[in-house]
């Protein structure tokens, strides 16, 4: 890549033998600690904070990802970066791209597993779905994911590494130099992917922090939302050390109902979760919570519900904008989409009470990366519609 910023001449030393297991990937670490790892592999401590920043906008502003490239180090210093770092994102495996301009990609991370990750362009915007675990704990009997045991928690840079990995598919690195570009294809995320982001807390946090600092990629908080089933004590902590925009999976308005849809609310009510979201530090009407809820045929779509879900709503004065999510289907699935004239008089009995009340528009679903869709290709498991009910807890429709 060809860059007019200066090469300097200094000579720092880093030791020539490389770490326990191969060369330390610097993406997926905070400034602190990537500070540390180059501090501990030679670096001088009082030119570290400076090293870090250079090294920092290569990787995250320009999407460098060869030291050799970075030429505002010298020869000497990147050659010997290059001994001991690699800049490594998950491997794409495969690349799906719907009728309507959906993409989901399929890729590796360490140890051979696989995750989904889906681009969805639109014509103010570009979203990218991130997932944060391999597979899921929380068994939602709706969720196609969900049916996928839970594997691990992806790390940091395996979390930012996706939308790295996607700004490469969408060749939407900046060149240095150039003049800047505010027009973005990939201008959202939401980590509404594979896994509850909240039971990896660190991990999303520390992604987060890299995607929104201002000498990188550069995303306004305000364009990352956080999809939650509703892990109560980590609410508060998303709004502290995070400081992003808040969805909930909702998707019932009674215990009986929210226990068997959404199971997490066995441990965690649908009243605590109010609570939590009533407390939340970043709500104001600027910045509402967004509630999911995907609409079930004959389970949680009735006139009632929608009453009772505003009703949720006012009695803990929560700013709020309802998103209807019409059910996407998978093989096995033990639930119908409602109808679009229940769907529709759901959202008007909502929108009569004063809340946005949007119905998703499907998208991907041919290619199975719309919401509750997502399960790696290589560990889809083979059940049957009466198997997925029975574990539900459920009759069969």
């Amino acid at each position: 890549m060809s860059t007019s910023a200066p090469i300097t001449q200094d000579v720092m030393t880093i030791p020539r033998k490389l770490p326990e297991g191969g060369k330390i990937n610097l993406v997926g670490l905070t400034r602190d600690q990537m500070r540390e790892v180059l501090i501990s592999n030679g670096t001088k401590e009082k030119q570290a904070k400076m090293r870090v920043g250079q090294i920092w906008q290569w990787i995250y502003q320009w999407g460098v990802r060869d030291f050799h490239e970075m030429t505002n180090l010298s020869k000497a210093y990147r050659a010997e970066l290059d001994e001991v770092f690699e800049i490594a994102i998950p491997e794409v495996i495969t690349k799906q791209v719907s009728e309507d301009g959906t993409r989901k990609y399929l890729v590796r991370i360490a140890g051979g597993h696989e995750v989904e990750v889906v681009y969805i362009p639109e014509d103010d915007r570009g979203t990218l779905c991130i997932s944060s675990q391999v597979g899921c704990t929380l068994t939602c009997s709706f969720c196609h994911t969900g049916t996928q045991k839970l594997v691990r928690n992806l790390t940091a840079a395996e979390i930012i590494g996706q939308l790295m990995m996607a700004r490469d598919d969408l060749e939407e690195w900046p060149v240095p130099g150039a003049p800047k570009d505010e027009t973005r294809l990939l201008s959202n995320i939401v980590l509404m992917g594979m896994g509850e982001p909240l039971y990896n807390f660190d991990n999303v946090r520390d992604a987060m922090k890299i995607a929104m600092d201002p000498e990188g990629i550069s995303l306004s908080r305000r364009r990352i939302t956080l999809s939650t089933s509703g892990v109560v004590p980590e609410i508060a902590r998303t709004a502290e050390e995070i400081g992003c925009l808040l969805a909930i999976s909702f998707h019932a308005t009674t215990n009986e109902t929210r226990d068997v849809l959404v199971p997490i609310n066995k441990r965690w009510n649908i009243d605590e979760l109010l609570q939590a979201l009533a407390d939340y530090p970043k709500v104001s009407n600027s910045e509402r919570i967004t509630f999911e809820y995907v609409m079930l045929d004959g389970v949680n779509d009735t006139d009632e519900d929608a009453h009772r879900l505003i009703d949720h709503i006012k009695r803990y004065n929560i700013p709020a904008k309802i998103n209807l999510i019409p059910f996407n289907e998978w093989p096995g699935a033990p639930y119908k989409r409602s109808s679009n004239n229940r769907i529709r008089a759901f959202a008007n009995i909502i929108y009569q009470a004063g809340y946005a009340s949007p119905i998703r528009k499907t998208r991907g679903e041919d290619i199975m990366a719309a919401c509750g869709q997502l399960k790696s290709a290589t560990e889809r498991a083979r059940k049957s519609r009466k198997q997925i009910a029975e574990e539900a807890g459920l009759s069969q429709p």
